[in-house]
């Protein structure tokens, strides 16, 4: 397979933003302890890691998602956020949502809203269908922003990274500080 073209100047521009990207902790950031992890040694551009660990996503008492099978991208000072194979997911509660965004690292990202007869949540979910190189294997997956929905992995809540915007969810050997919070603009 032939290399993949140089990135352009604009979306190269946005990469080369970050000050952080795993390599040293900042000042601020939290010590990780014994069984911790800290979000601060994440790369950046992110990897993608599996993770085996039982994810289930609920809409009260409605099962959204059930997976050991999910896809994790650590990306510096965020949690990860878990991208589930479509296969175990209620893909029927899923419809698209108007717009979109774009990542400098995982490409273009299409929206959905999950729909329950009248029930809806609009845009509670994202996924990549065709995204940059590096990223591929998030081609056949969508992530769900917890807000409404609550969340366990391996029987342990899980928490949404603050802020709104991203769509990390926060493990319990986490530690932070976490993008997203007041004050984290500048990270």
């Amino acid at each position: 397979m032939p290399p993949s073209p140089p990135p352009p100047d604009w979306l190269q521009a946005a990469r080369d933003a970050w000050a952080w990207r795993g390599q040293q902790r900042p000042p601020f950031a939290v010590v990780p302890g014994p069984g911790q992890v800290s979000v601060w040694d994440f790369p950046r551009p992110p990897r993608l890691a599996p993770d085996t660990r039982e994810v289930v996503l609920r809409w009260g008492t409605l099962e959204v998602a059930r997976t050991r099978r999910a896809l994790c991208v650590l990306e510096t000072a965020h949690p990860p956020s878990f991208y589930l194979p479509w296969a175990d997911v209620a893909r029927h509660l899923l419809q698209p949502a108007g717009g979109g965004s774009y990542c400098e690292w995982k490409g273009p990202a299409r929206y959905w809203n999950l729909v329950d007869g009248g029930r809806q949540l609009p845009g509670v979910a994202w996924s990549y269908p065709q995204p940059l190189a590096g990223a591929e294997a998030l081609a056949d997956r969508v992530a769900f922003y917890l807000g409404a929905l609550s969340g366990t992995i391996d029987g342990q809540p899980l928490r949404p990274q603050p802020g709104g915007f991203y769509g990390g969810w926060i493990t319990p050997e986490l530690v932070g500080p976490f993008k997203g919070a007041p004050g984290s603009e500048g990270w």
